[in-house]
């Protein structure tokens, strides 16, 4: 499907106007093109295009990361000048400047939670609260899940219903 893709791309070019102009390589290799708007044939206005041409032709072999951000950028056209080599390998060599520095400052901020943690801190209290607030008993001692009465006729256990008044009816 290759050859036969490329064949009906250069066709289709060479009938529609469409002329690509190379704009630049990154460092991987991809390749970033401009397509000026053009009328077609029959009167339409397209607009500008930017693509880009993978070194790796397989879709599959690509990872985030493998089109500098940068690039995206313009062509996504949230920048209008597409950038130069300069400019991506200051900026890159600034992200790792940026990662080294953080991961320094995460390195001594853990440290330094270690040791307060074990100087500063005093141990949580332990506490149990039992109850609700609205609860009648909050505060006091719980109601105990025994039976219990003050009266000499209470039995437990000994409670049945009225023979009237069965479920089942």
């Amino acid at each position: 499907m290759g050859w036969s893709q490329d064949l009906f791309r250069f066709l289709w070019r060479s009938l529609s106007k469409e002329v690509k102009e190379h704009v630049g390589t990154d460092q991987f290799g991809n390749k970033y093109y401009y397509i000026a708007g053009y009328k077609n044939w029959r009167g339409q206005t397209i607009r500008e295009k930017r693509i880009v041409e993978a070194a790796k032709k397989k879709e599959v072999d690509y990872e985030p990361g493998d089109i500098p951000t940068e690039w995206e950028a313009w062509i996504r056209r949230t920048r209008k000048t597409p950038p130069t080599m300069k400019e991506i390998l200051k900026n890159e060599k600034y992200r790792e400047e940026i990662k080294i520095k953080s991961e320094e400052f995460y390195g001594k901020e853990k440290l330094l939670s270690k040791e307060t943690n074990e100087e500063l801190l005093t141990p949580p209290v332990d506490t149990q609260i039992k109850g609700h607030a609205s609860a009648p008993y909050f505060g006091k001692e719980e109601p105990s899940v025994a039976p219990s009465s003050t009266g000499k006729t209470y039995q437990p256990g000994s409670w049945m219903p009225q023979d009237g008044k069965s479920p089942s009816q």
